[in-house]
This record gives C-alpha cells, structure tokens and sequence, in this order.
C-alpha cells in the first residue's frame, strides 16, 4: 500500500452559523455528535463529527450555504421519511444519497445506426488523458456505450489500480500494443493488436505502458457505470487464481496469433472467436470476421441479439438495409443493427475485416440466414 497523505491530519468542512445551538441541534437529529465547542462563555465554534465527516460550525465565517451528501443504504435511519434534499437552520443543504452503488442497466432503445469515421468527429480527452471517439452517440438509450480510444504518445500511461462496477466490458486492441495487468491474473502483459480481453466486473486492473498511437476498441455495458479507484491494491497481486469469477464472468485473454479460423454463419466469411461467450457465461460474443469470397453478394441477414455492433477494421462494402437504403462503409466505420431489420452485405473489399459484439452472445442465436440473393 503506497502512503497519500499524513494519517495524524484531518480535514473540516466549515460552515457558517448565525444561531449555533439551532444548528448544532440539526445536525445532531442527522447523527453527527458535538465533539469540541468553545469559547465556553460565549461559544462561536462547534465542532461535529459523523458519517466520516467533520463539520466546524462558525459563527465568525461569512458566505453562501454550502451542500453536501449524506451516503446511506438506510436513509430511515437518518432522516426519517426524508430522502431528498434537507435545509439546515444556517442554510447549508444536505441530501440524503445512497452508499451502495448499484448498477442501473436500462431497456434497449433500438434503432439502425452508422457512425462514419470521415465524419471528422471531435476526439475528447478522457481518464488517463487518452483520447475517446463516441462509436454509438446516443447509446442506445444508454444500453452501451462503444468508444474508439487512441493515446498518440507512446510510454508509461498515468494510470491507477481500478476497477469498473459494470455488466460486461471488453477491450479490443486495434492498432499498437498496450502493456496492462489484472488481478489475480498473474504478471503484467503485452495486448498487441488483433488481441482483446474481457474484463469481467469489479476485476482490478492497470494499464501500464502503450506504444505510439495505440489504438483500442472499448466496448462498455451500460453505458453508464463507475469507475473506482483502489489505493489498497498493488498489481501483480498473488496468489495467481485465473479461474477465479467475478460476478459470474471469468477473465478472458484472446491472442489473435494463436486462433483457429473456422467458416463464419454469413456464407462468404470465416471468423475467429475469441472465446468471450463461453468466459463470460453467455453474456456477450465477440467475433473478428473476414472475407474469404469477395466476389460473393451476400445474403438477406438478420440478427437475433439485443445489440449487434461491428466495427469495420479493414477493407470496405455495401451494407443494404430492407432493399433500400444502401451505407458505403469503410475503414473506421461502426454500425448497430437492431433485432430483426433485414440487411445485406454487398461488394466486400478482399481485405474487408470486422469486429462484431453480440449481447446476448452466441449461446442465443445471433444471425439468421433468410434467403440466398
């Protein structure tokens, strides 16, 4: 554990007070407890203390209230029927919040979407200071979230142990190598491009070192989540247990050099898989696909998946939806296809390769073939 601050210190949140014994009154019925007040002729000062805070109740200190947040699973216990937002004698509000994060994973909004990377879409500077490209812009109503992540400037990455409470996370590196390391997974390791890993919920991980213009597909379920620090854990952590689950899912390291390549359910292709569906125990499949006949047209398709998102990798094609609105994609593109909408891939490139995520995955039946074209 690496020391951050000086354990003998504390820190108070001072507020304003114009009639102390009011105040002090309050805050009590919130579970706060008097612990220093003076002078005692006249006193201007009261120190409170609870919930891991302390408050210094001022009678000399000017300025506006200020607000805070009491975090509780059992807001009864402290505010009586009130779980909103409270108003203290001298202003200051507070507001009654749950400490348990809990993850909020809301009902698919569907619809048929490209993001085209021409588009010229502004790159935001995200956590760590990498750079993030939005794939899915309204996120499906916040089902997922898709980024396009890219660090220009290769070396050691100012990243900390952390970890994401979220249903299913993958990582998918695109162009250049990311050096990362996992909990319970043993020694830090090189992710190089073509590669992936899932990182199964609240699995502590780091990422260390990248190379110059390290490009990483993100795939994040929901779209909102939280992202926690942990300033206890050192990664590598011992003993090594990669067999270990994390909230049913296992980690899951896809090396694109050692992978079979098998004929894909779309006649034309083959794919590899990555071994995502089984690891995370049906919750998502991720396929790499690539053309084996660039000659052939395609088929009518549709997909049976909650969400099927494909990123375009290499090459370029036709993409025809309902035998009438034709998308030219290529390269850097991305796409989602809601259930059921009828769609055909036509004049593939010979390098065409996608990356497709399937949620659910492949233990339900993703792509249906309905007719030869």
């Amino acid at each position: 554990m690496k020391e951050t601050s000086d354990i003998d210190s504390m820190a108070q949140l001072v507020l304003p007070s114009t009639d102390l014994t009011k105040d002090m009154e309050f805050f009590t019925k919130l579970g706060f407890r008097l612990d220093h007040i003076f002078p005692s002729d006249d006193p201007a000062v009261a120190v409170m203390s609870g919930h891991s805070l302390t408050l210094r109740l001022d009678k000399d200190v000017t300025g506006g209230p200020a607000t805070f947040h009491i975090l509780t699973d059992h807001p009864e216990s402290i505010a009586g029927s009130r779980s909103e937002l409270v108003v203290a004698p001298n202003g200051t509000k507070i507001k009654i919040m749950p400490k348990t994060y809990k993850l909020n994973t809301p009902q698919t909004q569907h619809k048929f979407e490209v993001r085209k990377l021409q588009n010229n879409d502004p790159w935001v500077i995200g956590r760590a200071g990498m750079l993030y490209r939005d794939l899915i812009p309204d996120r499906l109503g916040g089902s997922i979230i898709a980024s396009h992540i890219n660090i220009p400037d290769g070396g050691p990455v100012p990243d900390m142990v952390h970890y994401h409470t979220i249903g299913f996370q993958l990582i998918f590196c695109y162009r250049g190598w990311v050096k990362l390391v996992y909990e319970d997974q043993g020694p830090p390791f090189i992710l190089e491009a073509g590669d992936c890993v899932t990182q199964p919920p609240e699995i502590r991980h780091r990422v260390l070192e990248a190379s110059d213009n390290l490009e990483v597909i993100e795939i994040g379920v929901p779209s909102d989540h939280m992202t926690t620090i942990d300033h206890e854990m050192d990664l590598p952590n011992k003993p090594i247990n990669p067999q270990r689950t994390f909230q049913g899912q296992q980690f899951c390291h896809h090396i694109a050099s050692k992978a079979d390549w098998s004929k894909w359910k779309i006649p034309g292709f083959e794919y590899r898989d990555t071994g995502i569906n089984q690891s995370t125990n049906g919750v998502a499949g991720v396929h790499v696909a690539r053309v084996l006949n660039p000659d052939y047209q395609g088929a009518t398709i549709s997909n049976k998946a909650d969400i099927l998102f494909t990123f375009v990798m290499k090459g370029s094609f036709k993409l025809v939806v309902n035998d009438q609105s034709t998308n030219h994609i290529s390269v850097g593109d991305a796409y989602v296809i809601p259930p059921d909408l009828k769609y055909q891939m036509q004049n593939c490139s010979s390098d065409l390769e996608l990356l497709q995520v399937s949620l659910p995955g492949d233990s339900k039946t993703t792509i249906e073939l309905l007719q030869q074209t």
